[in-house]
């Protein structure tokens, strides 16, 4: 029996994370936060947005027509 280790996507993302999965930069993460877009929680002084808060904004924007 093979004993790979399972892959676990993460909970909380740091900002460097969310802007990679979004496939945008760190300061358009932190605009996006200080606007009430993103959602994120603060553990101590570091701030950590819920992967599902994540995906929920991906899901709402809307594509743009050319």
């Amino acid at each position: 029996m093979s004993t790979a280790a399972m892959s676990v996507a993460p909970v909380l993302c740091k900002v460097e994370a969310a802007a990679e999965l979004l496939s945008l930069g760190r300061s358009t993460i932190y605009e996006l936060m200080a606007a009430g877009e993103l959602p994120f929680v603060k553990v101590g002084r570091a701030r950590r947005i819920r992967r599902s808060d994540i995906d929920a904004f991906a899901a709402q924007l809307q594509p743009q027509s050319v």
